[in-house]
């Protein structure tokens, strides 16, 4: 199944290149951050990138789906933003070739008043990555933060950290009413503390093409943010709602079902839209 993921061709890259760093959030949970992130990552995998996923969320879901046992945890991303190891220390393989993922733990809950009181509190993760790329040149393309699903001092560190935001958004009646909140809370971070942040895109998910909401909701998301929105939707699969508890991403599990082939169309169009900040 891993073989027939992979591509022949491979894109071209600068040797030793700076990695892409993009940070999946939504302070609303539920919205598929946390699948996006795992199959967005195995998808760009798939097609030859070289792919390091940063797991900021306590619950740990991102590592957990991609079968990376607790027991593998041995040093986690709240090591890292604690400063007690470095982001290369904490990285595990996966099943997927070409995907790696720094770990998350519960410990991660305390991380946040641990850290509240040292000046570089928002940027820790943003030293770590600098860090990494500057001591393992070409080691990842791109860097995925998935983030927990709130506003806090861990999703702040990801922005921050951040080329692009990555957001994904539930096809459902309250979909513009977080993106809102979502939307103020980018530009006060670049604002103040990452000028350079950008909005990668706006993926949609768990669209029901039974539901007539679902389909007035990517109305609503498309007039409302351009083409800012990816062409691609992700639909409402239960192959996808499966895959997290086999601890394997969908692209693993079922590579020809509905989610599977719509994440692999996703990769390629992030990496369009790569290709045209370059040439811009």
């Amino acid at each position: 199944m891993v073989e027939a993921m992979e591509t022949t061709e491979r894109p071209a890259q600068t040797i030793a290149a700076k990695p892409r760093v993009l940070t999946t959030a939504n302070q609303k949970g539920g919205v598929g951050k946390t699948t996006t992130a795992i199959n967005l990552g195995t998808a760009l995998a798939a097609i030859g990138e070289d792919v390091l996923i940063v797991d900021l969320d306590p619950q740990g879901n991102a590592s957990t789906g991609l079968g990376i046992d607790h027991k593998a945890r041995v040093r986690t991303t709240y090591e890292v933003l604690l400063g007690d190891c470095a982001l290369e220390d904490a990285i595990v393989p996966t099943a997927v070739p070409r995907l790696s993922i720094a770990p998350a733990s519960l410990d991660l809950l305390g991380a946040e008043l641990e850290i509240a009181g040292e000046q570089d509190r928002t940027h820790r993760m943003k030293r770590a990555v600098d860090d990494f790329t500057r001591r393992n040149p070409g080691r990842a393309t791109y860097v995925l933060f998935d983030c927990p699903p709130s506003l806090n001092l861990l999703t702040v560190n990801a922005l921050v950290a951040a080329d692009s935001v990555l957001v994904p958004l539930q096809c459902e009646f309250f979909a513009l009413e977080g993106l809102s909140q979502l939307l103020k809370t980018i530009d006060k971070v670049r604002v103040a503390l990452n000028p350079a942040l950008t909005i990668h895109g706006v993926v949609l998910t768990m669209y029901d093409g039974r539901n007539a909401l679902s389909g007035q909701v990517v109305a609503d998301v498309r007039a409302f943010m351009g083409d800012k929105v990816y062409e691609t939707i992700i639909p409402r699969n239960v192959r996808v709602s499966e895959a997290p508890s086999h601890g394997k991403p969908v692209l693993l599990y079922d590579l020809k079902c509905a989610g599977s082939q719509a994440y692999l169309r996703l990769a390629s169009e992030v990496i369009q839209r790569e290709r045209r900040l370059r040439a811009a």
